[in-house]
């Protein structure tokens, strides 16, 4: 078995920013990720949309525990509306960008 064979797909990014976030947040997180895809980006134009992603790669021993952060991580980044002034704020804001306001727990 090589070493490529104990390794999963754990999601694909739509490019190499995102691709690098959550590879980098799940590296906080102990899980060993291995990103396949970058040498593609410069050829963006010329390949068909679907062969530009960026998958990442986590150790089949990882996966679940993998797959439970980058759970996390997307429900951190969900876009939440502010209940003091109704303002949609992106995930990464810990407050109301309008108001101020922190968002209701």
């Amino acid at each position: 078995m090589s070493a490529m064979d104990s390794y999963v797909e754990l999601y694909r990014a739509a490019n190499m920013i995102e691709a690098h976030a959550v590879k980098g947040f799940l590296e906080q997180h102990g899980i060993l990720v291995r990103v396949l895809g970058e040498a593609l980006g410069g050829a963006a134009g010329e390949l068909p949309v679907d062969s530009q992603e960026v998958r990442l790669l986590v150790e089949r021993c990882q996966q679940s525990r993998a797959l439970e952060l980058l759970n996390r991580y997307q429900q951190e980044l969900a876009p939440w509306q502010c209940d003091a002034c109704g303002e949609q704020n992106d995930g990464h804001f810990e407050v109301c960008w309008r108001c101020g306001a922190e968002p209701e727990a």
